[in-house]
């Protein structure tokens, strides 16, 4: 039917889909009389746009610029909305929401190039992937997750079609350069929006290198194809380095290198079992009913692109599975890295496009509705079911955890936060964990106690006799304690006076302590 085929029909359906679950999740948070964002890091995103608007630089303390943003390109979407003095919160929800619309999209263009034979399959990609509810989370969440998700759907969609598996001549291939300059200006847009989509731009890197060895060019056609990406890409990556290296001498900036820190210990747990644990998140929810089908793409795939056929001619393979690869090396990085799944496992989201883009395919040829034999149709049919059940039920239990996360977020971080502000002086100087709400609203100079915006914390984070004395040594007057970070080893610490407490019943709902304030001894220091 020619409308499947005409993609841009479909994307005005994928925006009102989109807005309609975002507007579902925000109205789960109002219905409990609040509204704001389920992550202190989304006011940190937030303090850095609104400085960046004012003074036109990358500030989380006013007068001091930091390394501490690994989304500098989320930060510029934000700045905008200053700019134009918009509601902060409004325009973050609304860039959320054309992400996430854009991710559906992308996501039904990419399938229909990646099965041009079962374009049918591309709008049901498209739909589960707006409706899923990690990424409609991502949506609503003021964080660059959704963003960094439609960018890299964006960058799979712009490969030449021998990336994409679709029919190209035997002979070689030449590299437009157009399409090159694309794909690097988008490679740099993505990794302005996280560090680690250096991994997918790097696999394109590499494709480049695979084409060069099969003979598909020639030496002139990749370093063509190097300098039409290379140009978006550099211009785009060297203000970036050189911010980082001048303001912390390292070429990523704090965070990638707090956040490692801060939970190194994770290390010690055996391999497998932090890739157990980093695997799990993504597939919550209807994914699961998806891993057949994931296997059954995967072993379709290889078994036409390694066959002995095909390896004469120009291999497929690395093209046609792209976005596993990433995804394999994606979960590989984390659980070699930083293997936490807190947060709904927020780092890992962008893997999900990539279960369903698969999964779907793989599930829909082996479980067809008007296949002969009676028994696969009934499964067939159940599974269509199953699925729309589901996508549906995990749409609420995913409201109910965003409306959760924002009322902790504003009873905690934003009540203490305000408390702050209200009863210290403007020059008085605080110590906390979380930092965002805080810097937000508190307009107080800050000693990051996580080590996004205060470097000189991380060599020490991991440790809490060191980490103690350099609070108590600091010229920190407050300390605040965070839900999961109670910081005993200052707060037992004699000299010490209890302020403050937000009494959360939301926190303490979860197990963990609330936000206090203490004071710190200060009578031996200016």
């Amino acid at each position: 039917m020619r409308w499947l085929t005409e993609e841009r029909r479909w994307l005005p359906i994928y925006l009102a889909l989109a807005a309609g679950w975002a507007a579902a999740y925000l109205i789960a948070v109002a219905l409990l009389g609040d509204s704001g964002f389920p992550l202190d890091d989304a006011w940190i995103h937030q303090t850095y746009a609104r400085s960046l608007a004012l003074t036109g630089r990358f500030e989380f303390t006013p007068g001091q610029a930091s390394a501490g943003s690994t989304a500098p390109l989320w930060t510029l979407v934000l700045a905008v909305g200053y700019l134009f003095r918009l509601p902060y919160d409004w325009w973050a929800w609304g860039m959320g929401v054309v992400c996430l619309a854009l991710t559906g999209w992308l996501a039904h263009r990419v399938s229909a190039r990646l099965f041009p034979d079962e374009r049918w399959i591309a709008p049901v990609v498209g739909f589960l992937c707006v409706g899923e509810w990690h990424l409609v989370w991502a949506s609503v969440s003021g964080m660059e997750t959704i963003l960094y998700v439609a960018l890299s759907l964006a960058l799979v969609d712009r490969l030449p079609p021998i990336f994409t598996g679709a029919d190209v001549p035997r002979d070689c291939v030449h590299p437009v350069v157009r399409t090159w300059a694309v794909i690097g200006l988008l490679g740099g847009l993505l990794v302005l929006t996280r560090p680690e989509g250096i991994i997918l731009v790097g696999l394109v890197v590499l494709w480049g290198g695979w084409l060069v060895i099969r003979g598909c060019w020639t030496l002139r056609h990749a370093l063509r194809a190097a300098g039409a990406a290379l140009v978006p890409l550099t211009l785009l990556m060297t203000p970036y380095v050189l911010l980082n290296l001048q303001l912390s001498g390292r070429l990523w900036p704090n965070t990638l290198y707090a956040k490692q820190a801060e939970y190194a210990a994770q290390l010690a747990v055996p391999f497998l079992l932090r890739l157990a644990r980093v695997v799990l998140p993504p597939f919550t929810g209807f994914q699961l009913l998806l891993v057949p089908g994931l296997l059954v793409s995967i072993w379709k795939i290889s078994r036409r692109c390694l066959s002995p056929s095909s390896l004469p001619s120009i291999p497929c393979f690395p093209g046609h599975l792209i976005l596993l690869l990433y995804s394999a090396a994606h979960l590989l990085l984390y659980a070699l890295r930083l293997p936490v799944t807190y947060q709904h496992g927020r780092y890992l989201f962008p893997i999900i496009p990539a279960i369903i883009l698969y999964g779907v395919p793989g599930s829909l040829h082996w479980l067809r509705r008007r296949h002969p034999t009676f028994w696969r149709r009934v499964i067939g049919r159940s599974w269509l079911l199953a699925t729309g059940i589901l996508t549906l039920a995990f749409l609420a239990v995913g409201a109910r955890a965003y409306a959760k996360d924002v009322q902790i977020i504003q009873s905690e971080m934003v009540t203490v936060a305000q408390w702050l502000f209200e009863h210290t002086e403007p020059d008085e100087w605080i110590a906390a964990h979380d930092i965002g709400a805080i810097g937000y609203f508190a307009h107080r100079p800050i000693l990051d106690l996580a080590g996004l915006v205060s470097p000189e914390v991380v060599p020490v984070i991991a440790a809490e006799s060191e980490l103690a004395e350099f609070i108590l040594a600091s010229p920190a007057r407050y300390l605040v304690t965070a839900p999961g970070w109670p910081y005993e080893f200052v707060t037992r610490h004699p000299r010490v006076r209890f302020l403050y407490s937000t009494g959360s019943h939301w926190t303490r709902a979860e197990g963990l302590n609330n936000c206090s304030v203490y004071r710190l001894p200060s009578s031996d220091r200016p």
